[in-house]
């Protein structure tokens, strides 16, 4: 079995396929100096909760836009399943030319959405992913990553919002469906959510006209049933988009070699 680590700015995402589904997912909150140790009871519980053994996960894949959390989920990898782990970078087999200036300054989550969504549907394609950044990544006709766009994530946006004007609160999310608010949250309420949907309508319009043809829009991340809601731009909702993505991306390239010498390495990463 594989078992597949998302580490997000906001979560860490595990899950477990067996070649044929996904076993189980599970998620914990990300905390760069969370040890091995402590994920490891953490995950081991979730395992045989499911009735799944340590010693059936046989492969491990990790994509991190956390660099600090590297260490601790290789050595996790390394030390309770004796896997060396295969890390999402762009120097691997993704099956597609990444058609950037700076191609190991794109994050391993944008690559790795690009690819299921290229899998599953082909091109051209827009993947909007509603996470702690709301991001636009753009897939050629040909499969190719050709770059996107990055905006403030909505709850960034409902933070910095509430810690910067004194009288305003913080607020939930939500789809109001009146936009003019009657008071204060409803106002907000409204000015998050239509101004997130006025967002993703005005930025798929100027990617589409930018690129000259119609584009299928695929969205991903928690919010991105919420947001799929008021617009009718976005097509389709893939909510395991990255863990799929690690999935294939493990499946294209070389199992890495597990040894004890590299268990006891200390990295730098």
């Amino acid at each position: 079995m594989l078992l597949v680590i998302d580490a997000g700015n906001t979560n860490v995402v595990f899950a477990v396929h067996d070649s044929s589904s996904w076993r189980g997912t599970w998620r914990i909150a990300t905390e760069p100096q969370r040890t091995s140790d402590e994920y490891a009871v953490w995950l081991h519980t979730l395992l045989k909760l499911c009735r799944i053994k340590s010693a059936d996960i046989t492969r491990s894949v990790i994509g991190t836009v956390v660099p600090a959390a590297l260490y601790h989920l290789r050595k996790l990898c390394r030390d309770w399943f004796h896997t060396e782990p295969l890390v999402a970078r762009p120097g691997l087999n993704w099956g597609f030319d990444i058609r950037v200036d700076q191609p190991a300054e794109v994050g391993a989550d944008r690559l790795l959405n690009a690819l299921a969504a290229q899998q599953r549907f082909g091109g051209p394609l827009i993947v909007v992913d509603f996470g702690t950044a709301t991001t636009f990544d753009v897939v050629d006709q040909d499969g190719s990553y050709l770059g996107g766009v990055i905006a403030p994530g909505i709850n960034l946006s409902i933070e910095a919002l509430h810690q910067a004007a004194a009288r305003l609160p913080r607020i939930g999310i939500g789809r109001p469906y009146a936009v003019i608010g009657k008071s204060t949250v409803p106002a907000m309420q409204s000015g998050i959510y239509w101004g997130y949907v006025g967002l993703v309508e005005g930025l798929v319009a100027r990617i589409q006209n930018e690129y000259g043809a119609a584009m299928k829009v695929v969205a991903t991340g928690g919010l991105a049933p919420l947001f799929a809601e008021g617009t009718l731009m976005i097509e389709q909702i893939e909510p395991d988009l990255t863990l799929d993505g690690l999935r294939l991306l493990a499946a294209r390239n070389p199992t890495p070699t597990f040894t004890r010498d590299k268990a006891r390495l200390i990295e730098s990463e």
